[in-house]
């Protein structure tokens, strides 16, 4: 009898483990599901017609190490289809080469989050990507993206997954940016890999891509050290990496340990470069150590850039402490808050870049109207917490509950939406009114997690009036497990596709 290329399962059935990670609202949900005409309250809106389509990590099984963190589930892809009034579901599960394997095996196979030394020796060198993060749509093609692996190709319509994308052979990095960034006057594509020589290497390469998918400027460069890059900002002149001490180590990672740690001794490190520039020509600014998971955009006057973001003083998951010299998380530290950093090219490298904190409360999930991303923006949307209201989803984006307009020319916020008690909210998208509509005016389309029920409601907000709530609220007889980011693409651009 020929062994078994994969192990066998361990026993029969199956079930989670008793961890925070795996109950509730974050309980695996493993659904996939074809819902025809969403029940809804309130008039949809019939200018919305395309698709909202949003990834989320849904663990098929537990991890082998027993507990797991929140970006290590398995891709479940989730479609909301606008058209004429009416909204259509459909989910399904992201077929990577992980997936395949662990299902094949009837058991979990790959380890702890970005470290195959924790990994079952059967499925060493094999892609550990699990297609979880981020969604975005280029040149025609639908790609789910996390920031270990390059991205994967899915179909517009069925949701079924044609493979790995390397964008015709002109991707070379084996990773690749869960927040590539989208000129949109140009068509271009801005995308990069960190890691991009391997665990804990400096190298990151740096990718423009045409209206057509093809890549047309390569640059590979190293980081002062080797950082998680998780969302980048390019602006009509230049390009900035952000490096910020969420940081990595071999020998931590051959032992089985965690993969990222925070490391308050480093300082953050802006590297700014020309949108088309070579690695000779990167300059790093420097200042005090600083986190933030995502920036709304920058722009730049002359040689001057500024960037908007939601920055912490600490790294602000939990999960990533203690850090590198034993010190506990700090909740006061972790406040994610809406910041501007300025730095200036005309400046000699090592010089250092102004900070501005521009609004006080806690904000995450920042976006802007992306038909003026790498221009100037002056408005801006951000998921925020309300101060002692009372909800169960625990810390940082666990507790959002509010939706805030930000007004850059103004520095305030200009508008606000509360959520019912009881309700928090995962991250929402941005979709304009039309196609000459001004800045900003539209629709926030935002999934909301009722607590009581335990099922989701689907939001529209009109962006001209936040606070009077959503114009319909479309009811699934579902809960969704917390999603990460996702991505609006107009109906003609889907059949174009």
């Amino acid at each position: 009898m020929t062994a078994p290329s994969t192990p066998s399962p361990s026993r029969t059935g199956m079930r989670f483990p008793d961890q925070p990670i795996y109950s509730g609202w974050d309980t695996p949900s493993r659904v996939e599901a074809d819902l025809f005409e969403i029940l809804a309250d309130g008039e949809i809106p019939r200018d919305l017609c395309g698709r909202y389509y949003q990834i989320a990590p849904d663990p098929a099984f537990p991890n082998r190490t027993g507990d797991d963190i929140p970006f290590n589930g398995d891709g479940m892809l989730r479609m909301f289809t606008f058209a004429d009034g009416h909204v259509d579901y459909r989910s399904r599960y992201v077929r990577t080469e992980k997936l395949k394997l662990e299902r094949a095996a009837r058991r979990s196979l790959f380890g702890a989050y970005r470290n195959p030394y924790t990994d079952h020796v059967t499925v060493a060198g094999r892609s550990r990507g699990a297609a979880n993060t981020s969604v975005a749509f280029h040149a025609g093609k639908l790609l789910v993206l996390k920031e270990d692996a390059r991205p994967t190709r899915i179909d517009t319509d069925s949701l079924e997954t044609d493979g790995v994308w390397d964008f015709d052979g002109g991707v070379s990095s084996p990773t690749f940016t869960a927040h590539p960034r989208v000129d949109p006057v140009t068509g271009e594509m801005f995308a990069f890999g960190f890691e991009a020589k391997g665990l804990a290497s400096r190298d990151i390469a740096y990718y423009v891509l045409d209206a057509h998918g093809k890549v047309v400027h390569e640059v590979w460069l190293e980081a002062p050290y080797t950082s998680m890059i998780h969302d980048f900002v390019v602006t009509q002149d230049y390009v900035i990496f952000p490096v910020m001490p969420t940081t990595t180590d071999l020998d931590r990672l051959k032992a089985g340990g965690p993969h990222w740690k925070w490391d308050p001794s480093k300082e953050t490190c802006l590297g700014v470069m020309p949108r088309y520039g070579t690695a000779d020509q990167i300059r790093w600014y420097r200042g005090p150590a600083r986190w933030a998971y995502h920036f709304f955009n920058a722009y730049n006057e002359g040689t001057t850039t500024h960037i908007d973001g939601c920055v912490a003083e600490a790294q602000a998951a939990p999960f990533m402490y203690p850090d590198t010299l034993g010190g506990q998380y700090d909740a006061t530290k972790g406040v994610n808050r809406i910041t501007r950093w300025t730095v200036d090219y005309a400046a000699d490298d090592g010089k250092g870049f102004e900070e501005q904190v521009l609004q006080p409360e806690f904000t995450e999930f920042p976006l802007i109207d992306d038909r003026v991303e790498t221009g100037r923006h002056s408005i801006g949307f951000a998921g925020a917490c309300v101060i002692g209201d009372e909800h169960k989803g625990g810390n940082g984006i666990g507790r959002l509950n509010s939706i805030l307009r930000y007004e850059f020319d103004k520095q305030q916020a200009t508008g606000q939406y509360v959520l019912p008690e009881h309700f928090t909210f995962q991250e929402p998208v941005f979709v304009p009114r039309s196609d000459d509509a001004s800045e900003g005016d539209g629709y926030l389309l935002a999934l909301a997690n009722n607590w009581t029920t335990m099922l989701n409601d689907l939001f529209i907000l009109d962006t001209a009036d936040l606070a009077a709530g959503p114009v319909a609220t479309l009811h699934l007889p579902l809960r969704l497990r917390s999603g990460i980011h996702g991505a609006w693409v107009p109906e003609h651009l889907v059949q174009v596709g």
